[in-house]
């Protein structure tokens, strides 16, 4: 088993890394929590396949279990589903002592983590995130958030879990795509602080990749604890891990979240946002294509035709790290060197 502690000046909490690690999930459970009723937060999808599994494994474990099923999708992401979901935790009888188990992927973390903060003022609540994309990002930080119909994740709240549990042996059952998603965010994580990460993910092949993917984890996981320690809030280095978000939420937003997902709307933002830098002579020659050929690698596209650029700078202009009149964007001085560039909200138009 891998293990990295997220070490924060208020609280410490364990990421576990090991293949099959779901089979045996009360059994760890038991060992950092010693109450009666866990509830499991889940979708339609990640149920079918690990439902029952994990729902047995605790009740094995000797607790008290239910189960909370929602749609999958971004847009179960929404203030009327968090209330049906407090309503659905309420009728478990739950209380702030107990336990919720948030089991899917980002989507399902993020609004069962913000569920968590803010019913009864916290609840505790433990990760199993069962995308490579939550298992490599989102369920690492305590960042929880639902979103509004005028953009993502613009409610939300610090709140971090009990524990993250990873099993990769969850991905076999990721849909392709949703596999190529998670590589967009692994690909960032190398163009951000790791270029042997961002080789390596060149010289993969499928046998190879799948192979490697406990280490991919590991040193994702490894990057983001590291950056996420330094600033819990997001007001300084953390904001490098944003790296291809900004362009790449006003994609998704201006999709209405059911063209892009998340990794290929930020592969998209990736591209374009150093294809611009690199002719601005602020990025290394070359880099922009070298990031092409691997998000083309893993079936990630990097081109796209904005013809409505207004309604995607409508979109950014409500992103979460603007800063009055100023927005910090992500740029690349060259592979695994990210910096943090301050610029007026109009000037985002020239990356566009």
């Amino acid at each position: 088993m891998r293990l990295l502690q997220v070490k924060l000046s208020h609280k410490s909490y364990p990421l576990y890394i090991k293949r099959g690690i779901l089979r045996v999930i009360g059994e760890e459970v038991k060992k950092m929590y010693s109450g009666k009723k866990v509830v499991i937060v889940t979708d339609e999808n990640v149920d079918k396949f690990y439902g029952d599994m994990v729902k047995s494994s605790l009740e094995n474990a000797g607790f008290e279990v239910f189960k909370i099923v929602v749609k999958p999708g971004e847009k179960s992401k929404s203030i009327e589903e968090l209330i049906n979901l407090y309503d659905e935790l309420l009728d478990t009888g739950i209380t702030r002592e107990e336990l919720i188990v948030a089991l899917g992927g980002g989507v399902i973390g993020d609004l069962t983590g913000f569920a968590a903060s803010t019913l009864f003022r916290g609840v505790p609540y433990v990760q199993i995130p069962t995308s490579l994309l939550a298992q490599i990002d989102s369920s690492i930080g305590g960042k929880v958030a639902v979103d509004l119909q005028r953009g993502k994740n613009l409610v939300g709240n610090f709140y971090h879990p009990e524990a993250v549990f990873i099993d990769p042996n969850v991905l076999s059952t990721l849909d392709e795509r949703f596999f190529s998603d998670g590589m967009g965010e692994v690909i960032k994580y190398g163009c951000i602080r790791d270029k042997d990460l961002f080789y390596n993910l060149m010289k993969y092949d499928e046998e190879s990749l799948l192979d490697n993917m406990e280490d991919i984890i590991y040193t994702c996981c490894s990057i983001k604890k590291e950056i996420v320690e330094k600033d819990e809030k997001d007001t300084g280095e953390r904001m490098i891990l944003n790296f291809g978000h900004t362009i790449g939420h006003a994609i998704e937003k201006y999709y209405n979240f059911e063209k892009y997902t998340h990794g290929e709307a930020v592969a998209l933002g990736m591209y374009m946002i150093t294809k611009k830098s690199e002719e601005m002579k602020i990025t290394k020659e070359g880099t922009a294509s070298l990031i092409a050929e691997t998000l083309s690698k893993y079936n990630l596209q990097n081109e796209i035709n904005l013809e409505d650029k207004e309604s995607i700078l409508n979109a950014i202009s409500l992103d979460k790290k603007n800063k009055g009149e100023f927005i910090n964007i992500i740029l690349l001085k060259d592979i695994g060197e990210a910096f943090i560039h301050k610029i007026r909200r109009e000037e985002i138009a020239n990356f566009l």
